[in-house]
């Protein structure tokens, strides 16, 4: 599932849904924004979650359905949390009263606009009201806070810098999907990071293309690419992609080595 916040879209269309997932079997829901302000958008794939309700607020959306392998009923919601605390009280009012109303396990993503400890916040040495109002909200509610060891703040803006995206989950998500965890991706124009959530258990379906970050380090690096890309000519893009890993692997084992090993033995 892929949820998406700001989309700028009072309108969203099975074309801007096919742009974006690139293939059939996408379901979506969405809330409009207003002009060019805010807009929340979530798709998912169809044969994996089945929706039987949606709700939705001017700040969050929720589909409450079924993940069809494991049977699970379950809800998520992705919130945009506003900016002012008065408004912000009223949010989690609503989403409280939506999680009442599902009375399943909820996930709950997205933009909070707020932190819930001074180190989430670069140099904060005190925690505002409204982030104590959100850390007595997370607690009434029993969440959990996924973990995100891999970096620490998700919002950057100048010298600013906080950890405001959040995926929150309740026990009973937790306990069907114990291997549930979090982790950040790229950042991309935006000010934030994205958050990729994972169920850590065995996968068995196909390897995706993967680029290590010290390949960019090496002065020849491109330039290999760049002629084996050539070489390849005109097949088509996901076929010269597997192509392409034949020369990059003998090319990494020659300039790298088993890096796996040279880490364990470091």
């Amino acid at each position: 599932m892929l949820g998406l916040i700001e989309t700028k879209k009072e309108l969203v269309t099975k074309f801007d849904v096919m742009r974006i997932w690139g293939r059939d079997g996408a379901s979506w829901e969405f809330v409009s924004s207003v002009g060019a302000s805010g807009g929340l958008w979530l798709i998912w794939n169809e044969s994996i979650f089945k929706l039987t309700n949606c709700y939705k607020g001017d700040r969050w959306l929720c589909v409450e359905g079924v993940v069809m392998k494991d049977n699970f009923h379950c809800a998520i919601c992705l919130v945009y949390g506003p900016r002012v605390r008065s408004e912000k009280i009223v949010v989690w009012k609503e989403l409280s009263y939506i999680a009442g109303l599902c009375q399943v396990p909820f996930y709950f993503l997205g933009d909070f606009n707020e932190i819930m400890h001074l180190e989430e916040r670069k140099e904060s040495t005190t925690l505002s009201a409204s982030a104590e109002d959100f850390r007595a909200w997370v607690n009434d509610m029993e969440l959990v806070g996924l973990p995100l060891n891999d970096r620490r703040y998700t919002w950057f803006r100048g010298s600013s810098c906080s950890r405001i995206d959040k995926s929150l989950i309740t026990l009973g998500w937790l306990e069907m999907y114990l291997g549930t965890r979090l982790r950040g991706g790229p950042r991309g124009l935006s000010d934030h990071c994205t958050l990729i959530m994972e169920e850590n258990r065995t996968f068995d379906g196909p390897r995706p293309f993967r680029s290590l970050d010290s390949w960019f380090t090496h002065e020849g690096f491109l330039r290999i690419v760049k002629d084996e890309w050539r070489e390849l000519g005109d097949i088509q893009f996901l076929d010269k992609m597997k192509a392409l890993s034949v020369p990059v692997r003998r090319w990494h084992k020659q300039h790298f080595g088993n890096i796996s090993e040279r880490k364990r033995k470091f």
